[in-house]
């Protein structure tokens, strides 16, 4: 149970993360995806649009790392070692980005929560199957 729980956690964290992707690396200099991410203008949405494109992949590529974990775990069963061995990786990948967010500001807060919960809830229970 424990295990499944794992792969439902770490799947809507990788679902997370393509969302992001999606965000950061396609519709970035879009009015309603830079006001979300608190950018002041469409100039500054446009001038930042490079990292925002980079940044994006880095969170398209943890999110296919969980899930390779996933689908080795499942295919393999939960005692595949390459398949918990890619999630611990992939998700503490997820956790210890919104932690170094955390440190940008107390206004990031509420972002590292959105980001960091579900691997974090994902990671334990990944650790504990």
């Amino acid at each position: 149970m424990v295990g499944l729980l794992a792969l439902v956690f770490a799947g809507l964290a990788a679902l997370l993360h393509v969302y992001i992707f999606v965000l950061e690396s396609i519709r970035w200099t879009q009015p309603g995806t830079w006001k979300t991410f608190g950018v002041a203008d469409q100039g500054t949405a446009d001038a930042t649009r490079p990292m925002a494109y980079n940044q994006g992949f880095y969170n398209l590529f943890l999110a296919i790392g969980a899930a390779i974990g996933i689908v080795l775990w499942i295919v393999n069963g939960f005692d595949d070692v390459a398949g918990r061995t890619l999630l611990v990786f992939s998700l503490g990948s997820m956790l210890a980005a919104a932690l170094v967010l955390v440190t940008s500001g107390r206004r990031y807060l509420r972002p590292a929560a959105i980001q960091g919960t579900l691997p974090l809830i994902g990671l334990v229970l990944t650790l504990l199957a």
